[in-house]
């Protein structure tokens, strides 16, 4: 039996927004689809260089009442970056919260706009452990 991984779908319920937050983290539109008698369109977003790594955006025109008020028990979409101090001071200066700050130098938590949980990897050994990250604690949930 042969398997190949495909893609993780989440569902977003503000297609501009949830787009500009996979964007802030790197990742770039690979494919799009509009279905005009479906009523939703699929964004396929991945890292550079990886395209077989997507995440399925998944946005229904007329709203989604189904959409869980907190995404936690789906677990959370992983990412490998090159210096996770920099990567989450660039995503605090553009208004994303850090719920676990990268405190050990390796890993930190973040939402999506549609509380989606994304977790954030140092790539590589862990890096020194640095203010301001060192003395923050928590916020909410990850």
């Amino acid at each position: 039996m042969t398997i190949r991984y495909l893609h993780t779908m989440v569902r977003v319920l503000d297609l501009d927004a949830s787009l500009a937050f996979y964007r802030l983290l790197g990742l770039e539109e690979t494919r799009r689809t509009d279905s005009e008698a479906g009523r939703f369109t699929l964004v396929f977003m991945a890292p550079p260089g990886q395209p077989e790594c997507p995440v399925e955006l998944t946005h229904n025109w007329d709203g989604d009442t189904g959409l869980p008020s907190d995404s936690r028990h789906f677990g959370h979409l992983a990412y490998e970056v090159d210096d996770i101090y920099a990567t989450c001071a660039h995503l605090q200066a553009n208004g994303v919260t850090i719920n676990r700050p990268p405190r050990d130098g390796r890993m930190a938590f973040v939402r999506s706009p549609d509380n989606v949980s994304i977790e954030l990897l140092q790539k590589g050994s862990a890096l020194p452990p640095a203010e301001p990250w060192l003395s923050m604690g928590n916020t909410g949930h990850w």
